[in-house]
C-alpha cells in the first residue's frame, strides 16, 4: 500500500525479558508500520506498564526509571520516530493527558506523548527519530493527582477511539505486555521514518545500496522464498514533504517497471520475479539519480 503520496493529509539488548515476537498485521487501512523506538535518549533503561496505565486502554504505556515517585520528573522525552507535530497543547481539562505531543508519521500512523512536563515542539514541525520533544512530567486535569511518568499510545486513523489504539514495538519486537524494562536504542538517525525492508515486506533483505548524494538512497532487495527483487528509493531530504522520487526495476528479458512520482518518503516497492536472472535496478531524488547495469545474476 503507497503511503507516501500526497492523499490527506554496548548499551545492553532492548529486551530484557520477553523475545521476539513477529509483528503483527498492522491496521487494515495503515501503511507499514514505521521503525519505532524507545522514545527516550539511547542507552536509558525504562519500565513501562500497561496493566497499571493511567487510562486503563489496552496497548497503553506507562514509563518510569527511578526508584522514587517523582525521580522521572524533566527526564528528556524523544521522538520514537520521524514526524510532524500535529498536536501540542495542555488538553487537561478536555481528557486529562495534560501537556500532550502528537507526532504524525505517515501512513496513518500516530504516537502521543501525555503528562508533558514541558512541550518542547510546535505544531506543524518537522521533527526526527530521537529529537527532544518535551520532558516527563505529572500535567493532568484539574485535580487529578497523578506522580510523574509518560503516557505512550501508537494510534492508526482507519478506525476511531480506542479501537485504533495499537501495540506497542520497538526496534522491531513487539512490547512485552503488560509490563518490561528496556534499554533504549533511539540512537538517533534518518529523518525519513521508513526502511527498505518495512516497505518491501516480511522476508526481503538488502542486497545492494546506491547513495543519491544526500538526498536519499535505492536500495535492491530479494526474497529467498518467492525469487523475487524489490526496489525502493528513500528521501533523506524534504522528507515529509512531496517532491519527485522515482524507483525502477528491470528483469533481463522483460519490460521495466518504474514507480516515479511526487511522494512524501520514498518510491516503490517494484516487486518482480529476477530468480536466477541479471537485473538493472535504479532510481532518483530530484536530480540525482543511480542508474545499475545488468547484474546481480544469482
Amino acid at each position: 500500500m503507497k503511503i507516501r503520496r500526497v492523499v490527506a493529509a554496548g548499551v545492553g539488548l532492548l529486551l530484557a525479558t520477553a523475545t521476539a515476537v513477529v509483528l503483527a498485521p498492522a491496521a487494515q487501512a495503515a501503511g507499514p508500520r514505521p521503525s519505532f523506538q524507545l522514545p527516550f535518549p539511547c542507552g536509558q533503561a525504562w519500565n513501562g506498564d500497561n496493566d497499571n496505565s493511567s487510562a486503563h486502554r489496552a496497548y497503553e504505556i506507562d514509563f518510569n526509571r527511578g526508584s522514587s515517585a517523582g525521580a522521572d520528573k524533566g527526564d528528556t522525552v524523544s521522538a520514537a520516530a520521524a514526524g510532524k507535530i500535529i498536536t501540542s497543547a495542555h488538553q487537561g481539562s478536555a481528557n486529562g493527558y495534560g501537556n500532550l505531543v502528537v507526532i504524525d508519521h505517515g501512513g496513518g500512523w500516530r504516537t502521543y506523548y501525555a503528562h508533558l512536563d514541558v512541550r518542547s515542539v510546535g505544531v506543524g514541525a518537522q521533527v526526527s527519530r530521537g529529537q527532544k520533544i518535551g520532558t516527563v512530567g505529572n500535567t493532568s486535569k484539574p485535580g487529578n493527582n497523578i506522580s510523574p511518568h509518560l503516557h505512550y499510545e501508537v494510534r492508526t486513523t482507519d478506525t476511531s477511539y480506542p479501537a485504533n489504539i495499537q501495540p506497542a514495538y520497538f526496534n522491531g519486537a513487539r512490547f512485552g505486555y503488560p509490563n518490561q524494562t528496556l534499554t533504549s536504542r533511539n540512537c538517533g538517525g534518518s529523518s525519513n521514518p521508513y526502511d527498505a525492508v518495512e516497505v518491501c515486506g516480511a522476508g526481503y533483505g538488502v542486497v545492494d545500496t546506491a547513495a543519491l548524494g544526500t538526498a536519499g538512497t535505492v536500495q535492491l532487495l530479494f526474497n529467498a522464498a518467492n525469487g523475487n527483487n524489490c526496489v525502493v528509493t528513500l528521501k533523506n531530504t524534504s522528507v515529509g514533504t512531496a517532491s519527485a522520487v522515482s524507483a525502477y526495476l528491470e528483469v533481463q528479458g522483460a519490460a521495466r517497471t518504474t514507480d516515479s512520482g511526487s511522494f512524501e518518503y520514498y518510491a516503490g516497492p517494484v516487486r518482480k520475479p529476477a530468480d536466477n536472472k541479471c537485473v538493472k535496478w535504479g532510481g532518483s531524488v530530484g536530480s540525482a539519480a543511480y542508474n545499475s547495469p545488468f547484474e546481480h545474476c544469482g
